[in-house]
């Protein structure tokens, strides 16, 4: 079997400095690295990873190799992967497939390349992994012990499995653990969205209006930090209790078709399909930006784009525009692929710190539990874990209850 499928191989010292430059700012994940690099509670291990192949990951995938696994990686979306970082994997020992721009088919293709080892611990991110497994590599199920899924997207997925009973092996739900949502998709989306939005654009966010589609945890961080900025934010949301969140922070709230007329740029943070469509495009005005932050290309409507559109062309690296009949020009962000990753380098390294530790800490509870088939939240105490971690590495004291202040918080008679 191939060892490894990259662009470039030379490019592994390029892809060190990077990966040395994030390692030094995540203090978590190198703690638990120290802890548990003698005892090697993973030696043998083959450990798969569908993830977005860029610096921070690469220290995850590296703490795991020093842990004892064998670890297996893949890209988990064309055009987040960095050439020069999957060249520094294969350098340390890490069999890597994967290369920026991929084709669908070849996506796939190295998905299967990385099957062929036959994982036994999958961390995955979006669900594809766990989902081909399931549709074309059944007999690969009984040597899988398990797994954890990093997004909201995977997660989704993952749910829906569940139900329909035909979820085979375990897995963890990192997403949904409070070091992972309450930072990543808020801190880490918020930032990284406009990191990469100005990156690619080079237009002022101050006086836009911006619209925000979704207002779960990515896109509350999104429209904070828009508003931050300067911009003037629009919520559009489905859920009653979100959309009055949206309100009370502060934010206009209204449907897709009243703020299509008017915004400046939009960006979509659902995990749904066809968030913006045909009837949306028609009365848009000339020039507005359009970005996706969910998980899959699918929010922004491509089809429908290109169907109104006279004529398309690249116009800034990472930019293409959309040039209507009547002449309205639309400016479509990476493909409308996940803007912060394709289009940025994804989230700060201090919040993938947080994630990836959880992340590391699940692939050893599922390696030590003998667990049955079905989507777990992550245990309390390795979410606290993390939590304390954190804080210990930025020197913050906690207050200490009293044993009296303990005794009567849990008791109900005052």
């Amino acid at each position: 079997m191939e060892e490894y499928r990259i662009a470039n191989p030379a490019l592994a010292d390029q892809g060190k400095i990077k990966i040395a430059w994030a390692w030094n700012f995540m203090p978590v994940l190198k703690l638990l690295q120290e802890k548990y690099k003698k005892e090697r509670p993973l030696n043998g291990i083959r450990v798969a990873a569908c993830l977005h192949l860029e610096a921070k990951t690469a220290c995850l995938l590296r703490a795991l190799r020093a842990l004892g696994a064998d670890v297996v990686a893949a890209g988990s979306n064309p055009l987040s992967t960095q050439v020069d970082v999957c060249a520094a994997l294969v350098a340390n020992g890490i069999k890597v497939y994967s290369w920026h721009g991929m084709t669908m088919e070849e996506y796939y293709g190295n998905l299967h390349a990385l099957l062929a080892w036959s994982p036994q611990i999958l961390i995955d991110d979006g669900g594809d992994l766990v989902t081909l497994i399931h549709k074309q590599r059944p007999d690969l199920l009984p040597y899988i012990k398990g797994g954890c899924e990093e997004t909201t997207t995977g997660v989704k997925r993952l749910k829906a499995m569940s139900r329909e009973g035909i979820l085979a092996f375990p897995m963890l739900a990192v997403n949904d653990a409070l070091s992972k949502h309450l930072f990543d998709n808020r801190y880490g989306t918020g930032q990284s969205v406009w990191d990469a939005v100005c990156r690619l654009t080079n237009m002022l966010v101050a006086g836009k209006e911006v619209v925000v589609c979704g207002y779960g945890w990515c896109g509350r961080g999104v429209a904070s930090r828009a508003s931050g900025l300067g911009a003037r934010v629009t919520i559009v949301e489905s859920d009653p209790h979100r959309a009055l969140e949206a309100y009370m922070d502060g934010f206009y709230v209204t449907d897709m078709a009243t703020a299509a007329c008017t915004g400046d740029i939009f960006i979509t943070t659902t995990g749904n399909i066809n968030v913006i469509r045909k009837e949306h495009f028609a009365v848009m005005k000339d020039g507005v930006i359009l970005a996706n932050a969910g998980h899959f290309d699918v929010e922004i409507s491509c089809i429908d784009l290109s169907e109104i559109s006279a004529k398309k062309m690249p116009t800034r690296q990472g930019v293409t525009t959309y040039i209507t009949d009547d002449g309205r020009s639309f400016h479509l962000l990476v493909e409308g692929r996940l803007v912060n990753l394709a289009g940025g380098d994804g989230h700060p390294i201090e919040i993938m710190d947080l994630s990836f530790a959880l992340q590391l800490l699940s692939v050893l509870y599922i390696n030590e539990n003998d667990l049955e088939p079905g989507l777990y939240p992550v245990p309390v105490d390795i979410d606290k874990k993390v939590a304390h971690l954190k804080l210990e590495a930025l020197g913050i004291k906690l207050e200490k209850l009293t044993p009296e202040q303990e005794e009567y918080m849990g008791r109900w008679e005052e």
